[in-house]
């Protein structure tokens, strides 16, 4: 099974890239076409309305909150990169199919929903299958690894360690050096940055906080694309984690369940020995 870890790799990245091009062919020249619409509205409402009256500031309104709904941002000009560019729709490629969903930016084309729809369908199943099987090639490493100590006692440290340095590795790689890259680059603190981080690999994805998305500051073509892939195996380590501490509580449980059945059978059984005999009727025939 670890032997199809290359092919699934290879399919989960060219599924993505394919998701990338056809969303980017599908909803970029519709979103220029809204852009400069918005743009265009802006401008005649500078020149027409010198002091907003109360239907002129809701109209304006309107127009913003469709601009919104196009996924086009009320900041800035023409000029700001484009939200359907690869780089983008490679990143929300990763957010259908591992089920994240910001919400910040959706397909406004009939086309685009409607490939998005058939795009989960099949995307979903992958993702899951790609990181169960990230998970397998985890766990093959540290039964390898298990495998190679003899002494049972020294097993059993080896063991301990072994998930010690896969969680603190992990803790460093994915939840506490990223926020220090987001802070940098989005203008956020640490722990807005570390919010978003676990909001994002826990698959909550509220979308009060995306990166990429200020039109004041200018992106390197990839960042997107590399938090995107550094979603994926984020998101397999904390299902790991996650399962881990699943099968802790299921133990933690039932041993807690285990006691009290143990303590009720007990306290049953010495009372049902302290309690006298009860004298026995004979009815005479």
């Amino acid at each position: 099974q670890i032997s199809w870890t290359p092919l699934l790799l290879l399919g989960y990245l060219f599924y993505l890239l394919l998701g990338a091009m056809v969303f980017q062919l599908l909803e970029k020249q519709t979103e220029t076409h809204f852009r400069d619409q918005f743009q265009l509205e802006k401008l005649n409402l500078l020149q027409n309305y010198t002091c907003l009256d109360r239907q002129a500031l809701e109209k304006f309104v309107q127009v913003l909150m469709e601009a919104w709904e196009k996924g086009v941002s009320p900041e800035g000009n023409s000029t700001n990169p484009s939200n359907w560019d690869f780089s983008n729709s490679f990143f929300f490629a990763g957010t259908v199919v591992t089920t994240i969903g910001y919400g910040n930016l959706s397909p406004s084309t009939v086309a685009g929903q409607i490939f998005c729809v058939f795009y989960a369908l099949f995307g979903v199943p992958l993702n899951l299958a790609f990181l169960n099987q990230l998970g397998k090639g985890l766990n093959a490493h540290l039964l390898s690894l298990e495998r190679w100590v003899q002494k049972p006692g020294r097993a059993q440290v080896v063991q301990t360690l072994a998930v010690a340095i896969f969680l603190t590795t992990g803790t460093l790689l994915f939840l506490v050096f990223p926020p220090l890259v987001f802070s940098y680059v989005e203008g956020w603190s640490y722990g807005e940055g570390f919010y978003f981080t676990f909001i994002t690999l826990s698959t909550i994805g509220f979308g009060d906080y995306v990166v990429g998305t200020n039109p004041n500051k200018h992106y390197i073509p990839v960042y997107r694309s590399l938090t995107a892939v550094w979603i994926v195996f984020g998101l397999a380590w904390l299902a790991l984690v996650f399962n881990v501490g699943a099968d802790l509580m299921e133990k933690f449980l039932q041993l807690k369940w285990h006691k009290s059945d143990l303590s009720l059978a007990e306290g049953a059984t010495i009372k049902l020995e302290d309690e006298p005999e009860q004298p026995r009727i004979h009815i005479p025939s």
